[in-house]
């Protein structure tokens, strides 16, 4: 899959380049103003699309959170797509100054996804895990256990890149997708986890772990 190595993702790559040539040429015109505006737009691009390396060595149970950003809900909630059940739900708030790379939050196969369009409400508000466009991925662990991971885009992110196809093995913290520009990511889960987290509380995707399934 994309952006395993390489320290800005890929997907940034023709916002930064568009963005360089642009201040390139008001540069060689002498326009100072527009130059500076453009660099800034190019440094923001290279920032937003940052890709670091996080690893976490917590034991097996782990649930790793997959995104940077504010815990904005932990709870029960319906999940009628496969589940068809009240289930456990955390929410992670992604703004603008987080990193947008997505991870695994547990290791496990593909076992089917999905994706909808939708509107672009404010992502921090709950009633975007049913009305904004998004996209999931059901994961199998090999003890049989299964979660959805969902990627909500938000008020101003207009594409959730989504890398795994069906079948594919995912290890637990690993790059599978990223959202454009300020987003939200949603975790089901059917089992019974012993929450590590609160709301409120800032995590690391790919290293804080947000609980453990019992």
């Amino acid at each position: 899959m994309r952006n395993q190595n390489q320290p800005v993702a890929v997907e940034g790559y023709p916002f930064i380049g568009l963005f360089a040539f642009i201040t390139l040429v008001f540069a060689l015109l002498g326009w100072s103003i527009f130059t500076l505006l453009f660099l800034g737009l190019t440094l923001f691009s290279a920032y937003f699309f940052r890709n670091p390396d996080r690893f976490s060595d917590a034991e097996e149970s782990a649930v790793i959170a997959p995104a940077d950003g504010k815990v904005v809900y932990i709870g029960p909630a319906l999940e009628e797509r496969y589940f068809k059940a009240e289930v456990t739900k955390i929410s992670i708030f992604m703004s603008v100054f987080n990193v947008h790379v997505n991870r695994v939050p547990m290791a496990g196969k593909v076992v089917d996804m999905f994706y909808n369009k939708g509107q672009f409400l404010n992502a921090s508000l709950d009633k975007a895990s049913l009305h904004n466009e998004q996209a999931g991925i059901l994961l199998e662990s090999p003890s049989g256990r299964r979660m959805l991971v969902v990627q909500i885009a938000g008020l101003i992110a207009r594409r959730i890149v989504t890398y795994p196809v069906i079948g594919d093995i995912l290890q637990r913290g690993a790059r599978y997708g990223l959202i454009r520009f300020g987003s939200r990511v949603d975790i089901y889960v059917s089992e019974e986890v012993d929450i590590q987290v609160q709301i409120g509380e800032r995590v690391c995707g790919g290293e804080t772990v947000l609980g453990h399934l019992k």
